[in-house]
């Protein structure tokens, strides 16, 4: 077991290379299982979600190669699932990633039956996945749900359907859209999630023979194809790290360039970020991120679904809000559930009240050195960026959330002067 030790009052001045999205490799991997060719994926992250989703695809019988491995902007992964030798997603697996649902969908419409278990994954609220099993029962799946275990059967393949979503969801919406690229007829997708993660995916579907329209909106219109081929793909610059960075840098203060971190990926957030006062420009690498002042002012914050703030930006903004000056208001739309990170803030002396989807913040002159602990991915790394901020020494328990989705945070942050380091708890 580690924690991680932050020593607070250190000003970021460097660059960071920002990794491939780990949430658009997951889906992309997945997307593996729909043909019997070799899929390459370079600009994979090294976290843990990433060797979760490996292990699993192993259990269905695809093989990996990882080639020019050193560095994440290099790395490639090539993943051959020539034939499914198993339909069963154990519970061991897919208790540790929600994502590990996204094998649903494929293995449904290659094989014609899957069995899948509940998920798991971050303690943010109960996230339900009624919104899956319905999409692919349009999709004429017979579906039960016995003893922790989706049971999906598609005894004559899956047909098209118009599917209309109640409400933006990102896994949903994958779900149904790698169901639907082998089923028979057209399916039409309305109200479906239209993050930069989703048109990664289908970018590399359509490299791989799928017949989709509509990426970047909220309709996908897709043409079922018998079988798709191998494809190339490079995985799109993580926006989510790229933000926290970026928000690391109006806490602590300095200036940072964020290697191949993309504008038109984050543009509620810069705009959120410019106006708390930090100076973002865009360079021939990425972008500057420029923090001048000893405090930032505060701004209110909503989450929704893209282009609006993401949710996984949320503990993160609201640690900086900690430290500016005046009161802000953070709404949670998305995740109920998700303010667990705000006692151990509490604890480094922030002043917030919640009620419920709202937390009110009154910045505070500044924050203390504490032990915390974090519950979740989001909030740990809220909780590390707090603590480069804070008075005094600040420890971060439970780290291994932080594994799951952020590669060498802590050799990043450092190389940028930060006096952070990983130890081992005895």
């Amino acid at each position: 077991m580690y924690k991680v030790s932050i020593q607070g009052g250190r000003r970021l001045k460097g660059a960071i290379q920002i990794s491939g999205a780990k949430n658009a490799a997951l889906p992309l991997m997945a997307a593996s299982l729909l043909t019997e060719s070799d899929i390459k994926l370079s600009n994979i992250p090294e976290v843990v979600d990433i060797a979760t989703m490996q292990s699993l695809l192993t259990i269905h019988g695809a093989s990996f190669e990882l080639m020019n491995g050193k560095t994440s902007k290099k790395r490639t992964l090539l993943i051959r699932a020539k034939k499914i030798v198993n339909t069963v997603a154990p519970y061991d697996l897919v208790r540790k990633m929600r994502a590990s649902i996204l094998v649903l969908g494929p293995l449904l419409t290659r094989c014609g039956h899957a069995k899948v278990s509940l998920p798991g994954g971050c303690a943010i609220g109960a996230r339900p996945v009624d919104m899956h099993l319905n999409a692919l029962k349009s999709l004429g799946a017979e579906i039960e749900v016995e003893e922790g275990y989706i049971h999906a059967v598609a005894k004559d393949g899956l047909k098209g359907a118009k599917i209309n979503f109640p409400s933006v969801s990102v896994g949903a919406t994958e779900n149904a859209l790698l169901a639907a690229t082998l089923a028979r007829g057209e399916t039409v997708l309305h109200n479906a999630a239209s993050e930069p993660e989703i048109v990664d995916l289908i970018n590399c579907l359509k490299k791989m023979g799928a017949k989709i329209e509509g990426e970047g909106t909220r309709t996908l219109h897709i043409q079922g194809v018998d079988c798709l081929c191998g494809a190339e793909h490079k995985i799109i610059p993580d926006r989510i790290e790229a933000g926290t960075y970026a928000i690391a840098v109006g806490i602590a203060g300095g200036e940072v360039e964020l290697l191949d971190a993309r504008k038109d990926l984050l543009e509620e957030v810069l705009s959120v970020l410019c106006l708390a006062g930090l100076e973002i420009n865009e360079t021939e690498k990425g972008l500057r991120v420029i923090c001048k002042k000893n405090r930032i002012k505060s701004v209110d914050v909503s989450t929704g679904v893209f282009p609006a703030f993401p949710t996984d930006l949320q503990a993160q903004i609201m640690s900086l809000m900690c430290i500016s000056r005046g009161k802000s208001l953070i709404t949670e739309k998305i995740f109920e559930g998700r303010f667990m990170h705000v006692p151990e803030l509490c604890r480094m002396g922030a002043k917030i009240r919640i009620s419920g989807q709202n937390a009110y913040v009154t910045g505070a002159e500044k924050l203390y050195g504490a032990s915390v602990m974090a519950t979740d991915l989001r909030a740990s790394v809220a909780l590390v960026l707090a603590g480069l901020g804070a008075e005094g020494k600040t420890e971060v328990n439970r780290v291994y959330h932080l594994d799951r989705g952020y590669e060498n945070l802590e050799k990043k942050l450092k190389n940028c002067g930060a006096a952070i380091e990983r130890v081992l708890v005895h």
